[in-house]
C-alpha cells in the first residue's frame, strides 16, 4: 500500500482517483500518523443482497421476503437496453 500525505492527496486527487480506481491501496498521513486507507470500492452483486436479506430475516417475514424477491425479479425482467436513438429525443 502506497503511503502519501494529505496535502499530496489534495494537490493530486484526481490522480489518486485515478490510481485507486486501477486497484491501488493508498494510505493518507497527517503529521505522520494514518488518518485514512482509501481502496476501490467493492462491487454489489445480487449474492450480497441476498445475504444482506438474510442477515436481516429475523425482520421480514417469510411473505414478505418472498413478495421482495418477485419484485426484483419483475424489475429485472423490465430492463433491456435501450435500442433507439439516445440523441433523437423520443
Amino acid at each position: 500500500m502506497r503511503t502519501i500525505t494529505a496535502t499530496e492527496a489534495s494537490r493530486g486527487f484526481s490522480a489518486l482517483l485515478d490510481a485507486v480506481e486501477k486497484g491501488e491501496r493508498v494510505a493518507v498521513t497527517r503529521g505522520g500518523e494514518v488518518i485514512a486507507e482509501i481502496s476501490p470500492a467493492r462491487r454489489k452483486t445480487g449474492r450480497d443482497l441476498r445475504r444482506s436479506l438474510e442477515q436481516r430475516g429475523s425482520l421480514l417475514e417469510d411473505s414478505d421476503a418472498d413478495d421482495l424477491l418477485r419484485t426484483i425479479d419483475e424489475t429485472r425482467l423490465l430492463l433491456q437496453p435501450y435500442s433507439g436513438d439516445a440523441w433523437a429525443g423520443d
